[in-house]
């Protein structure tokens, strides 16, 4: 007897009825994403690794150790499975000349991986939704963006989640905080963490990014980012922020936001729900006005945010908001073998008339098929019994109306008349 065969530890299956979740939270995201005016695009799921080891940084927990990647033996290239998709979007307008004739809106979903330990929020094939504004510069697309996220979570009926706001400012005032932040770390060399240590020279913007609780009295009291604004960064996030205040949107200011990928510059932002434990951001992104020019493109501005699609089902389940599956219309309950065909042709119709139509299969009494009829879910059961069959009718009976719980026949011909009697 083979062994059996189990998915890879950290990517799962996704079946019936969770996927009747995800289904129904995708269509909310296309829904939303019609009423801003973006449209879809969708890359692929291997990309050269140079394009996430330029993209994201080469001193980041992503490139060091958490992406898939191999080489391809075919023509020994160095292939990665996308761990974000940013970048790849980015790779996408740029090689596809999309920027041509000024910006664009665009957004996306799909998987991504990371070699991470899988645990509630974390998984090794997880999946996103972004939103991506390639070539606006002003604060005003950050803004909406937010927005954006905003009402999704209305559409959703979420409630309870923090938006926290930070901004990086641009290269030159990185610098200088950089030098400052080195210097104090250096200071406090004894308190530094392995991963701190070997980040201090190379990306101590990170280390403001640690989870570890023992590095956080540290962490506060580092010096701070928003202090070395110039006039531009410091207008750009403040015409931010009133936009929000205007819209009515709260948020916390948190100089201790930085974002795991090195792309981001000016804003950056989270939405954070305290019902996930220690993953506790449901969404995030910013501004990443380099990344384009980084990626071998003609300068130009962008904004995106990403949100997690398993924690946004996890949220939704906490608040038993999580969509279920629309049950079939009618069950096609099969009573007499040789009424087959005229079952089946009558399925179509009803189906080509836009009902859904569930039809019994595998044989069984009228019994237990009308307690699969039952358990559908759907709100009429067609029974094609001997005597209709031979009248060329069909027997009728609503399974979630007390009031017209008698079967009833009804003539196949016309089909206006059975499909009046199921509307």
């Amino acid at each position: 007897m083979n062994a059996k065969l189990s998915a890879v530890k950290g990517m799962n299956d996704i079946l019936p009825p969770e996927s009747a979740r995800w289904e129904w939270f995708e269509s909310k995201v296309r829904e939303l994403m019609r009423a801003y005016g973006y449209r879809n695009i969708r890359t692929p799921i291997v990309e050269p690794t140079a394009l996430f080891v330029r993209g994201i940084g080469e001193v980041t927990d992503i490139v060091e150790k958490e992406m898939y990647s191999f080489t391809d033996a075919l023509n020994d290239e160095q292939l990665t499975l996308r761990p974000e998709n940013t970048a790849a979007i980015v790779r996408a307008a740029v090689e596809h000349n999309l920027l041509y004739d000024g910006g664009k809106r665009l957004w996306y979903t799909g998987p991504m991986f990371r070699h991470e330990r899988p645990q509630r929020g974390r998984y090794r094939q997880f999946h996103q939704v972004g939103a991506e504004a390639l070539g606006y510069a002003g604060p005003d697309v950050d803004a909406e963006l937010i927005l954006m996220a905003r009402r999704l979570w209305s559409m959703l009926g979420l409630q309870g989640l923090r938006l926290e706001l930070n901004c990086l400012g641009q290269a030159d005032e990185r610098a200088r905080h950089r030098a400052k932040l080195i210097a104090y770390f250096e200071a406090h060399a004894g308190e530094l963490d392995e991963d701190a240590r070997r980040r201090l020279h190379t990306n101590p913007l990170r280390i403001l990014d640690t989870k570890n609780p023992a590095m956080q009295p540290l962490v506060q009291g580092a010096p701070r980012l928003l202090d070395e604004l110039g006039e531009e960064s410091r207008a750009h996030f403040d015409g931010l922020q009133q936009l929000l205040r205007e819209a009515g949107q709260d948020f916390v200011i948190n100089p201790r936001l930085v974002r795991g990928l090195d792309y981001y510059n000016l804003s950056v932002f989270e939405w954070v729900s305290e019902q996930l434990g220690a993953q506790g951001t449901v969404c995030a992104g910013g501004r990443y006005d380099g990344l384009v020019e980084q990626i071998g493109g003609k300068p130009a501005p962008a904004c995106g945010w990403a949100l997690g699609i398993e924690r946004v089902l996890d949220l939704l389940a906490q608040a038993g908001l999580a969509g279920a599956a629309a049950p079939p219309d009618v069950y096609v309950v099969l009573a007499h073998a040789p009424a087959l065909a005229s079952a089946l042709q009558t399925a179509e119709a009803l189906r080509a008339a836009g009902l859904g139509v569930l039809m019994h299969a595998g044989g069984g009494s009228l019994k237990s098929q009308m307690k699969k009829a039952d358990a559908s879910g759907a709100r009429f059961a067609l029974i094609f019994g001997e005597q209709e069959w031979l009248a060329g009718e069909v027997g009728l009976k609503a399974l979630r109306e007390t009031s017209a719980l008698q079967q009833r026949s009804v003539p196949l011909q016309p089909a206006s008349l059975l499909l009046d009697c199921l509307r």
